[in-house]
């Protein structure tokens, strides 16, 4: 972990070295706690956000901003979040309305104090949100979307950016017998977007229980089990270890799987995967089953909660720190 929190400052530093002081005041513009109500706000939808917009950044700025982005992933993790960009700046061109892409860069706190610090990264099909605290690392809410699904013209026809995700779903629930597709298989039309949307806290009663990790073969446990890695495996390989490693310390009995929709490929289908510490959702429902959408909530980690929490507490910089947090 040390060495991906270094990774993280110096990707920062050299941001800060080749941004003007008016692009740092956009970048650093942030409540001065990082628990602040309004810095779980976030949405994946088109549309402005505060902080530094990408839009404008030559093209060193724009490099130095990529590779914050990808210092706070494995490298699968960097090649999906900046592979959201690419399908977007795709499907611009596709409809005829090419231009320069427009997300925003946000800095929380100080990289070089010793208190908190973070970062997030929002703009349409992309939204990453970055916490440092105690030597720890959260990612949490992650969400990756695709428009299209999969590219049909042009140079990079064929492309699926999400395809993994979608795949190793479908191989579970089609291998499923008629008794475990009942349990999984919670509706024939699918929800037309993740069910927690941007809510600012995940709630899991919102999914649907489906098909207990328990009740399936082993070769249905072994795809589950590698379709929640795929998702694990976006983050810096020692954090994921620590969310797969508090998953078995809990036991795979608790992760369950749910489906919605037909199970064709093109199929305008949702699924789900839950357990008690975090959960994944993807669908890809709309433009008649070609536009994807994935997120990854930890129930306890989401925007660094329980480190704040941990800091604040210890720092008595807040008569309740808990009450604030769970607001």
């Amino acid at each position: 972990m040390h060495e991906t929190l270094a990774e993280l400052r110096a990707a920062i530093h050299t941001l800060l070295k080749v941004l003007d002081p008016e692009q740092v005041r956009a970048l650093r513009a942030a409540p001065s706690r990082l628990d602040a109500p309004e810095l779980r706000e976030w949405t994946y939808l088109p549309g402005s956000r505060p902080g530094l917009s990408t839009e404008g950044l030559d093209g060193v700025q724009r490099e130095a901003a990529d590779a914050v982005l990808a210092a706070a992933h494995s490298a699968r993790g960097a090649e999906l979040a900046l592979g959201a960009i690419e399908v977007e700046r795709h499907r611009r061109e596709s409809v005829g309305a090419p231009g320069p892409d427009r997300y925003w860069l946000r800095l929380l706190g100080d990289p070089d104090g010793d208190g908190p610090w973070g970062w997030r990264m929002n703009g349409h099909h992309l939204a990453v949100h970055v916490l440092v605290a105690a030597g720890e690392l959260r990612v949490t809410p992650h969400f990756i979307g695709s428009e299209p699904a999969r590219i049909t013209t042009g140079p990079q026809a064929g492309r699926r950016l999400l395809g993994p995700e979608e795949d190793l779903a479908r191989e579970l629930v089609t291998g499923l017998d008629r008794a475990r597709r009942t349990a999984a298989v919670f509706a024939a039309e699918p929800p037309d977007d993740v069910l927690t949307r941007a809510d600012p806290f995940a709630d899991p009663g919102l999914l649907p229980s489906g098909l207990s990790y328990g009740a399936m073969t082993d070769p249905q446990r072994q795809l589950v089990e590698r379709l929640v890695r795929r998702y694990l495996d976006r983050a810096p390989a020692a954090y994921a270890q620590a969310c797969w490693s508090e998953l078995e310390a809990r036991g795979l009995d608790t992760l369950s799987f749910a489906w919605a929709g037909a199970t064709a490929p093109g199929d305008r289908h949702y699924y789900c995967v839950q357990s008690p510490d975090f959960l994944i959702e993807y669908d890809n429902t709309q433009d008649d089953g070609n536009h994807a959408h994935s997120v990854w909530r930890h129930l306890r980690h989401d925007w660094g909660i329980d480190l704040l929490r941990a800091h604040y507490t210890d720092q008595h910089t807040a008569p309740d720190p808990g009450a604030e947090l769970d607001e």
